[in-house]
């Protein structure tokens, strides 16, 4: 990597761009080391999940020469890979992204490669389906997920509709290493890429086909008369995403209509003005929703993040509304599915759920009761849509029935490869109907299980490390963890270590740590792959509520200590 100073004079030299001219040239002249140094010190990397980070100039941020970059990168690979390659494309509600898909599909238009285009906004599992259905060589999204408002990123998909594979990542890598993102980059005029027929837009018939999908892959048992006596009645934020419209048309195609969307939250809105961190896990970002359910009194609060891969669930539990974790959902769902299914009298012993290391230890208590098969991969959706994959190309694809990971991704059904927060919404007020039948809410049904199958309780906490410095000081912590292993946290004897970068359990290398405590609690260390952050995942079970919160408050704390 070039010095950072000759690299900002590079940038100032050659970007046409007068917005990022002018943050260059202020960085320049206020000789701001710190802004520099974190603009510059390295390239933005692209793996699995593509690219995200922080809108701005320098090599280290999403900007339209780094998009540039790798959209190069990734035309030069589909046209090594494929003959006469197409790339759906599709954006989030964030800002730039208008700029970056024109940018991306003019990219591709001038190597050969053409490029479908979402004309508005979309989720991710819309992006998924467009890539399958429209049999494309590979897909890209504009998004950041549920990051902060100053966060876009670049998914790549391949031809499976699921995020590219490590092979396919490392070729492309290889490609954006040898493009100089000045020179190298081919390109043309958006508009006459259009004319040309080298980008073409994606219609509203491809919509109407994934809708036909999610609605197809409802489950539910009950009748028209027993859903007209227990009529749902929900409240609903998008978050400023892209949820709006696809949620509401599939819940009303389903029959599910009272439902109230949180005004300050429904339109588009890449600056996220409610919340500084669109994310449903996250209480202040659902708070606008609890103050109208306060109001509108409904079953339950639902909200996708601003992408619509991902969904969170409030309920009212007592005087308060009670957000359920992502494993609780996923725990719920599952455990609703195989309900339903058993019911119809299907084999459960035949099917396949899958979820991630650090999700929930409470699956394989479901998976001894309803007899399915559970698989366990890394995290990262991408890794349940390669096992979905697989079950495909065996012509199994029936047997999966469900996969979550924790982070509030979810998927029942093979039609799309990443998780889908249109069809999850579609599902979670499915099983909330089941329940209210019963007089029951999701915080009841929940609390059922914790009775059934015993008090498996999850807490993930996320320590940022921002900056070069922190870039150093996260690898710095991981290799001590591996080289210097702790004996004990909070208190208990770390029984086992195990390092996911030897492949366990035949999985590809990965940089975590888990640590298994005695008692059955554990401990999981992993850098996140978008953010620059280190998160532990904690695991501890009870007898009760209150024993197994207490495990998690102590190994907590210690575990902020050891990653300090």
């Amino acid at each position: 990597m070039a010095d950072v100073h000759e690299l900002l004079d590079t940038w100032i030299a050659n970007v046409k761009d007068e917005e990022l001219l002018a943050e260059l040239n202020t960085m320049k002249e206020q000789g701001d080391e710190d802004a520099i140094t974190d603009a510059f010190f390295q390239d933005l990397a692209f793996g699995t999940a593509g690219l995200r980070g922080t809108i701005g100039a320098g090599t280290n941020r999403m900007n339209i020469y780094t998009v540039g970059r790798a959209t190069q990168g990734f035309a030069d690979y589909l046209n090594a890979t494929f003959e006469h390659p197409t790339v759906a494309i599709a954006r989030d509600s964030r800002n730039k992204g208008e700029l970056f898909v024109k940018t991306t599909a003019a990219i591709l238009a001038a190597n050969g490669v053409t490029a479908l285009v979402y004309p508005k906004i979309s989720p991710v599992p819309t992006l998924s389906w467009a890539v399958r259905d429209l049999k494309c060589s590979g897909g890209i999204c504009m998004t950041a997920s549920h990051n902060p408002a100053p966060y876009n990123g670049y998914k790549a998909y391949g031809p499976d509709g699921c995020q590219i594979t490590s092979e396919a990542a490392d070729a492309i890598s290889k490609a954006i290493a040898e493009t100089d993102a000045f020179t190298g980059v081919k390109s043309m005029d958006f508009d006459e890429a259009v004319e040309q027929g080298l980008v073409k837009w994606i219609d509203d018939s491809c919509l109407e086909r994934y809708y036909e999908a999610v609605l197809a892959r409802g489950v539910t048992n009950l009748s028209a008369e027993e859903i007209a006596g227990a009529p749902l009645k929900l409240v609903y934020t998008p978050l400023n995403g892209t949820g709006l419209i696809p949620v509401t048309t599939v819940l009303e195609r389903a029959g599910i209509t009272d439902v109230t969307v949180v005004p300050e939250q429904k339109e588009p809105n890449g600056d996220f003005p409610t919340c500084p961190y669109p994310n449903p896990e996250i209480r202040q970002a659902m708070q606008k929703g609890i103050d109208l359910c306060e109001q509108v009194h409904p079953d339950l609060l639902l909200a996708t993040d601003p992408d619509a891969d991902r969904v969170g669930v409030a309920v009212k539990n007592g005087d308060d509304y009670l957000l359920l974790t992502g494993n609780e959902m996923g725990v719920l769902l599952l455990d609703y599915i195989c309900k339903t299914r058993a019911a119809r009298g299907e084999d459960l012993t035949k099917k396949v759920a899958v979820t991630t290391i650090v999700s929930s230890a409470m699956v394989d208590a479901l998976a001894e009761e309803y007899g399915f098969e559970l698989r366990r991969c890394l995290t990262g959706f991408k890794y349940i849509g390669d096992i979905i994959t697989s079950l495909s190309d065996a012509g199994e694809v029936d047997r999966f029935i469900f996969g979550f990971e924790e982070s509030y991704g979810y998927l029942a059904g093979d039609h799309v490869r990443d998780k889908d927060a249109v069809s999850t919404s579609l599902l979670i007020c499915q099983m909330a109907q089941y329940y209210k039948l019963q007089g029951k809410n999701l915080a009841d049904a929940m609390h059922e299980l914790y009775e059934k199958y015993g008090y498996y309780h999850n807490k993930t906490i996320s320590l940022s490390y921002p900056g070069a410095e922190g870039a150093a000081k996260m690898a710095g912590i991981m290799a001590g963890l591996r080289e210097n292993p702790p004996a004990e946290l909070a208190g208990s004897k770390i029984e086992a270590v195990v390092d996911y970068n030897t492949c366990v359990n035949g999985l590809p290398k990965a940089n975590v740590i888990e640590f298994d405590l005695e008692g059955g609690n554990k401990g999981i260390v992993r850098p996140s792959g978008t953010e620059p952050k280190i998160k532990l995942y904690i695991f501890a079970k009870g007898a009760d509520g209150a024993e197994a919160d207490a495990a998690l408050d102590s190994i907590e704390e210690s575990g902020r200590k050891l990653l300090a």
